[in-house]
């Protein structure tokens, strides 16, 4: 994984999955990944801790790559590249 500063990226699409348990944050990232072009980033917000595990798992199964998370104020912001 690349060492870049996840607070400076611009992402093309947040996606605020904070209201929903596993696994609706992960079903909101699928959606949100098809709406942007390849090489834009999705930003993802889930209060669930699991989300931190399933997201990453996810990009490498489909083939997108993950870029990791930051903790924010009772959320996680969990970043991920489009890639295909």
């Amino acid at each position: 994984m690349s060492n870049i500063d996840l607070s400076a990226i611009e992402a093309a699409k947040v996606v605020d999955a904070r209201g929903s348990a596993c696994p609706g944050p992960l079903l909101e990232a699928k959606k949100g990944i098809g709406a942007i072009p390849v090489g834009q980033v999705l930003e993802i917000w889930s209060g669930d801790p699991n989300t931190k595990n399933d997201i990453p798992k996810w990009a490498q199964k489909v083939g997108h790559e993950y870029l990791g998370a930051l903790a924010a104020d009772g959320y996680d912001r969990i970043f991920l590249k489009r890639s295909k």
